[in-house]
């Protein structure tokens, strides 16, 4: 296999690229912005997760235990980057993988690389890829026209009292994220409503709808804010909103949403960006560190 230490030297950013590609519209525009930079881009689509758009880019179908295939093929192809994104509903199945000779062979490292300490998955199947002499890059460094800007993006800037209610969403996210629990908060006229736990934005979202409908929240205003966490592997778990994110927002009744720039995707950015515009919801990038002080900045310089 390859050696990892000259991985970056030899690959640089004018290799090629393969994109794992799990469920979700983002693998597809991960590959066309990487495309659109220069890079050659190698579709690999997992069986009963990849979305039908990545078709478009010609992918080999695998399935998640076929590691050895998906060896031999990125060697084939002189393949050293890696990129992984996209949802993944479901784990393989034993015979999945015992049925590809190559994962066999691998199954000792396999076994080594997630054994032992407290590293989440991700790491370990980071550690994985790598010993096998691959560069695991996220879906930021190859495709970096995919992340939110700093600034308004859509509808009007916030003052007032949202932005009030931004700076207290965004001290406790970053709280969230220095405890390692969430990405995201929900702050509504000056109190927290909703924080986010394992079950993810989109259900937190809807907690906040049902409060809405309980009457337990009345009245326009509220901000979600979502960032990634404090020393976050953004390899492999760069935060994401999209256009489900501004529905459910629209839904719950908030009227804007406030995301890390330069840290956070945007999926599907033109349907995000009109969706948002159209439901009167501000869509708003915080640069030079997640807080209310500094989108206040910026909101003031009109950006």
């Amino acid at each position: 296999m390859h050696d990892a230490s000259d991985t970056a030297t030899t690959n640089g950013s004018d290799g090629a690229v393969a994109v794992i590609c799990g469920g979700g519209k983002l693998p597809a525009e991960v590959l066309r912005a990487a495309s659109d930079r220069g890079r050659r881009v190698v579709a690999i689509a997992i069986k009963g997760e990849a979305d039908p758009s990545v078709e478009a880019f010609s992918p080999v179908h695998l399935g998640w235990g076929q590691i050895g295939k998906l060896a031999s093929h990125l060697e084939r192809e002189k393949v050293r980057d890696l990129v992984m994104i996209g949802s993944i509903t479901r784990r393989p199945e034993l015979r999945e993988i015992v049925s590809d000779l190559g994962t066999m062979r691998r199954l000792p490292k396999i076994i080594a690389s997630l054994a032992g300490g407290d590293d989440s998955l991700l790491k370990k199947v980071i550690r994985f890829f790598e010993a096998e002499g691959f560069r695991v890059v996220g879906a930021h460094e190859v495709a970096p026209q995919l992340l939110a800007q700093p600034g308004c993006m859509a509808g009007t800037p916030p003052k007032g009292e949202l932005l009030a209610d931004m700076e207290l969403g965004a001290a406790t996210v970053a709280e969230l994220g220095r405890l390692d629990i969430g990405q995201a908060a929900v702050c509504f006229h000056g109190r927290i409503i909703a924080v986010e736990g394992a079950e993810g934005t989109d259900s937190m979202l809807e907690r906040c709808r049902e409060l809405r409908e309980r009457g337990r929240v009345r009245g326009k205003g509220g901000v979600l804010v979502k960032c990634a966490k404090p020393g976050q592997d953004l390899r492999v778990d760069l935060p994401t909103i999209g256009p489900g994110t501004v529905q459910r927002v629209r839904d719950a009744g908030l009227s804007g949403i406030a995301i890390e720039a330069g840290r956070v995707l945007i999926a599907e950015r033109a349907e995000t960006v009109a969706l948002a515009a159209r439901s009167g919801i501000f869509l708003f990038g915080i640069s030079g560190g997640i807080s209310g002080k500094a989108a206040e900045a910026q909101a003031g310089n009109g950006q």
